[in-house]
Parts: C-alpha cells; sequence; structure tokens
C-alpha cells in the first residue's frame, strides 16, 4: 500500500486537473456527451476496454424501473471502462453519474460555475460536489493503482452515467447491458461517511377545482387559493405523521431524511380574475424497506380525508391526487455486507478514525444496482451533502485526495494483487 502512497503524493496536482478539466467541461443534463468523450479518452489512455453506447429508449421502456425522461437520448452515451484482472479474486464496480443541474444565475457565483477555480483549500463550480468529485475520485483511485504497478487479480468496472439528475436510467442502462460484479461503490457526494442505503422519493401532484364566479360576484364561488392553502397543510400534517411514526437505523435524525413538501403553487391565469382551481406539486421521501406504492396509497387517502373533515366543497370535490415525474424506490444492503467491511477498514487506514455509518438523504442510482443489478452497492464520495445543487458549488481538496486514497486501497483490497 506504501506503493499507493507514494505515487498519490507525487500525483495531486494531476488529480486535481482531471477535477477541474471535467468541471469545465459543461454537462447539464441533456449535453452529456462532451465530457463522455473526454473520460473515454481518457480511460483509453489508461489501457482499460471502453464500452461507449447511447441507451436505448426503446429497451428501457420494457423495463418496470423505467422513468420517462423529458428529452431525447440522441448523442448522450454512458461509457463504461473495465480493468480485467489476472483471475481468481474479487469483481468490484464503481458507479458516477457525469450529469449535473443547470448553473442558475452567473452573479450568484463567486467563482464561474464552469471555472474549477482553487481556492482557500476548496475547488469551485458546478457538479464539484454533486458528483464530479466523486466520478474522478474514483477515476484517479484506478490510475494510481495502475501508476503503481499493481497487478489486479479481479476486475474493476467503472460506469460513468448520464442522466441520473432526472430519471436513473443511464445507470439502469448499464445493468440491462449485463455489467455487474461482486460489489460495487457509487461515489456520490457523502460527506465522508459510508452510507449502506439511500432513500427513495416520490414526485406527485395534487389538484383541486373551485367554482368559478366574476370577480363582481366572486362570493358565489368557490376560491381555488384558498382551496390549494387548505391542501397545503394537509401536506404538512402528512409530514408530521410520518416524522411520528418512521424510524429507521442509519436515519437517527428522521427530519432531514423524509421531508414531504410543496414545491410548486400554481392558481388563477390573470390578476384581474377569480381564481377557481389549483395545481401543486411536490415531493416526499421513503426509507429504505417502505413500500413505495403503500406509502403513495396512504398519502392519497390521509389528503383526502384531511380536506374532506374541513371543507364541505372538497367532500364533495375530492383532491386529485397523481404522482408522476421522478421516482425513486429507497433501497440499501446490511451495514455489516462485506464490501462496507473493506471500504470501512480503508477508511480507518487513510483517515486514522473509525467512518461514519449512515443513511444517504438524496435518493442514488444504488436502488437499480442492488434490485435488479445483482451488485451489492455502498455510496461513499468527497463533497457535503449540503453543498449539492448550491449556488457556488464546491469541494474540499483533503476530502478528495482522501477519497482516492481510500477507494485505492479498497480496490487492492477487495480485488486482491498478485505478488
Amino acid at each position: 500500500m506504501r506503493r499507493l502512497r507514494d505515487w498519490l503524493t507525487s500525483h495531486e496536482g494531476e488529480c486535481a486537473d482531471f477535477l477541474q478539466s471535467i468541471i469545465r467541461i459543461p454537462s447539464v443534463t441533456g449535453n452529456e456527451g462532451p465530457i463522455q468523450a473526454f473520460i473515454a479518452e481518457y480511460m483509453s489512455k489508461l489501457g482499460l476496454s471502453v464500452d461507449r453506447f447511447v441507451p436505448s429508449l426503446e429497451e428501457l421502456r420494457q423495463h418496470p424501473a423505467y422513468v420517462a425522461p423529458p428529452q431525447s437520448y440522441e448523442g448522450r452515451p454512458n461509457v463504461v471502462a473495465v480493468c480485467r484482472g489476472s483471475g481468481g479474486g474479487r469483481s468490484l464496480l464503481f458507479n458516477g453519474h457525469i450529469d449535473v443541474i443547470p448553473e442558475g444565475a452567473p452573479e450568484n457565483w463567486e467563482h464561474g460555475p464552469w471555472s474549477g477555480d482553487i481556492a482557500g483549500g476548496r475547488l469551485y463550480g458546478r457538479g464539484a460536489s454533486d458528483m464530479k468529485a466523486g466520478v474522478a475520485a474514483m477515476t484517479m483511485a484506478m490510475a494510481a493503482v495502475l501508476g503503481s504497478g499493481i497487478k489486479l487479480k479481479g476486475d474493476v468496472i467503472l460506469e460513468y452515467v448520464m442522466d441520473e439528475e432526472l430519471t436513473g436510467n443511464g445507470t439502469l442502462a448499464c445493468v440491462m447491458r449485463g455489467y455487474r460484479a461482486d460489489a460495487g461503490i457509487c461515489c456520490e457526494t457523502s460527506s465522508m461517511c459510508v452510507q449502506p442505503g439511500s432513500i427513495g422519493r416520490i414526485w406527485y401532484e395534487i389538484s383541486v377545482k373551485g367554482k368559478a364566479a366574476g370577480i363582481q360576484r366572486r362570493y358565489e364561488g368557490v376560491n381555488g387559493i384558498d382551496l390549494g392553502f387548505l391542501v397545503r397543510q394537509a401536506v404538512e400534517a402528512y409530514e408530521k405523521f410520518r416524522l411520528e411514526t418512521v424510524r429507521h437505523p442509519l436515519y437517527p435524525v428522521i427530519e432531514e431524511a423524509i421531508p414531504c413538501m410543496i414545491g410548486q403553487f400554481e392558481s388563477g391565469t390573470y390578476a384581474s380574475a377569480f381564481p377557481d382551481s389549483c395545481l401543486m406539486k411536490g415531493s416526499m421521501a421513503t426509507v429504505p424497506g417502505e413500500s413505495s406504492q403503500r406509502v403513495k396509497d396512504e398519502f392519497t387517502g390521509f389528503i383526502r380525508r384531511y380536506a374532506a373533515e374541513r371543507s364541505p366543497w372538497l367532500r364533495e370535490h375530492p383532491p386529485e391526487v397523481r404522482f408522476t415525474g421522478y421516482f425513486a424506490e429507497p433501497s440499501s444492503i446490511p451495514a455489516d455486507a462485506p464490501i462496507v467491511g473493506t471500504l470501512a477498514e480503508s477508511f480507518q487506514q487513510v483517515m486514522g478514525r473509525e467512518p461514519v455509518i449512515s443513511g444517504r438523504q438524496g435518493a442514488a442510482d444504488i436502488r437499480h444496482l442492488n434490485q435488479y443489478g445483482e451488485t451489492p452497492t455502498v455510496i461513499f464520495g468527497p463533497g457535503m451533502t449540503e453543498q449539492m445543487h448550491a449556488n457556488n458549488e464546491w469541494v474540499k481538496l483533503d476530502d478528495y485526495f482522501n477519497a482516492i486514497h481510500i477507494l485505492a486501497r479498497t480496490i487492492v483490497t477487495w480485488c486482491g494483487a498478485e505478488g
């Protein structure tokens, strides 16, 4: 392992340069082509076999976990790089998404969103935490193993996937293409915690219809905004109910794990017209072990009962609840799974302390790897969870360098080495 440490110490500049390079390639969901071309070329230069393929929507539609994307997949490939071992070792799969959310208003950034600026021990840019630092860490960990001259026994598979932010179909396409391993590490933002589980996420819409009226005789109508506010109160009451009843060992602070809220509230069509309807859009989270369908049914019944008990109009005209858009099942592996233990031991060796074992407070593609890919997968990566999707997004360089070292040690320990 000393060879790994020596290589990493002498190549910190190269590791920082790689992360800067991929930050400087804008890859908002829908524009993944250029960064995937860069990664494919880099992995080929490392000597790995590279599979670059565009996911087939026709094939994906046949899978029960498919989520319909808002745009075509043309020119938006996945990249999978494989390092073949000599045989006799365990295989390990790395997974990371290369798409990011839009950068937002430039004036909200102290450092440009595509700058990759380094200041005060931090590297800035859209995706720095979510999750280009993780993608770079798994890539440079592989580079460190190869650069150190270590000959692995087991295979290493590195998946660079598109369209994680909106659907997760990129990872699902890799599963359907047949990629499997004895274990996996998804290098999502984890605040350097080892995370055997992730929450699920359910998007929903609730619409209510009042009674139209002219503004002069508005008292004869039923106001859609008033109905909408009552439904908002119902959603708040449902969240409170879940906070009182849902428990999970990976999420000791349950308030942070299972938000249920309305994010969009739309009513009225004109400033001087009576609003007779309302549309609300929101999301809620589930924890590993929960049935998403049961939660959906419970949510629908709760909202309708709450509204009916407080509004004669909604008793006769109940809110319509629809589940549409993003959907992710919760997922977990046992906290004592072998890959969790190996990763935790590598963490201890590098950091000099035991890692925090926790659950990820966001959805993740491990759901596809665990449920359909026969690859028990844990989450570990640099970047602070609260930096996800933030303006002026950044990652600590020390976390990034340490993550590379931890992942490189995990590769060697898990896959085994010759000699």
